[in-house]
């Protein structure tokens, strides 16, 4: 009588769905989601600060919170599944039947969800857009993340620390923070500051240029300080120019008085000073106008309507 013949084991769907692509591209989105989380919930912690934050802003906040927390478990899911892992090993912590995770994380749909994924970049708040002071495609380095990239990498290059050191520090890839120091990946404080510190830099400076990057509330608590330490943080990423140089930016249309004054007071100049410093510096006067709002605000003199430009 013939031996039965054993039928190969039928390949498992984890198995089947083994990619080291696809779990490659969800571990680099984690990354990202990793960031926004960092910036979002940085901004959720300054919201709940102010008790003049709308519950419908938190409340934003939260759902946004919410949907990054969402794209993480699909990435995770996915990347589990892509390496051949058996579902059955998060279902616990999910609460969910390997066959609705097998129907609910489809690798395919996952992969074109992460890839189309908007990350979120927050207006600063309590600005109005104007056309002339948004930076064009033309002029991008204006833009409040490349000011703070500029910053960081000024530093970092004046530190002699190299890159491969601080992402040592930072427990990161060296491409990691090569993609922060030139701008094209945000970065969360906690980063930023990590950064810094290795550099031996000033976490002080730089907390204005996050800020502005990350269209968090500034959290300075002296206004007219903030606007001073904002407007020195612009000149150092534009390289600490001279004052010479300054002022040929502006055309002279601010004098030397003026510049001293806005950099270390006393006071606060006009804002059509501020306006024209902040272009000079590189930077976005639409950045530098509610600052320079709550500055005056905070200040016991009155202005003459003239004042405002």
């Amino acid at each position: 009588m013939p031996a039965r013949s054993h039928p190969h084991p039928r390949p498992s769907i984890s198995n089947v769905s083994n990619s080291a692509g696809r779990a490659s591209r969800c571990t680099e989105a984690l990354r990202d989601i990793a960031e926004d989380f960092a910036v979002v919930s940085d901004e959720f912690l300054h919201k709940t600060h102010s008790a003049a934050t709308a519950t419908t802003e938190l409340l934003r906040t939260v759902v946004e919170l919410d949907r990054l927390v969402q794209e993480a478990v699909s990435a995770l899911v996915v990347r589990h599944r892509s390496q051949g892992e058996p579902l059955s090993d998060l279902a616990p912590s999910l609460r969910l039947t390997e066959d609705r995770l097998r129907k609910k994380f489809k690798p395919a749909t996952v992969d074109e969800n992460l890839a189309s994924r908007t990350r979120p970049r927050r207006a600063p708040t309590g600005t109005h857009r104007h056309d002339d002071d948004v930076p064009s495609p033309k002029n991008l380095l204006r833009a409040p993340h490349q000011r703070l990239a500029c910053a960081l990498t000024l530093m970092q290059a004046q530190s002699g620390v190299s890159q491969r050191e601080l992402a040592k520090q930072l427990e990161v890839h060296p491409s990691y923070v090569s993609r922060i120091l030139s701008g094209e990946r945000d970065a969360s404080w906690k980063h930023v500051m990590a950064i810094v510190k290795c550099c031996e830099g000033n976490c002080d400076l730089f907390k204005p240029l996050w800020e502005a990057a990350a269209g968090v509330r500034p959290t300075g608590t002296e206004p007219a300080r903030y606007l001073r330490t904002y407007l020195t943080a612009l000149m150092y990423a534009a390289g600490s120019p001279t004052t010479e140089t300054i002022l040929a930016s502006t055309q002279n249309t601010i004098s030397e008085a003026d510049l001293k004054q806005a950099l270390g007071g006393p006071g606060v100049p006009v804002w059509l000073v501020v306006k024209q410093l902040t272009h000079a510096l590189q930077g976005v006067p639409e950045i530098t106008l509610p600052l320079w709002r709550s500055a005056i605000s905070s200040t016991e003199s009155s202005l003459p309507a003239e004042a405002f430009g």
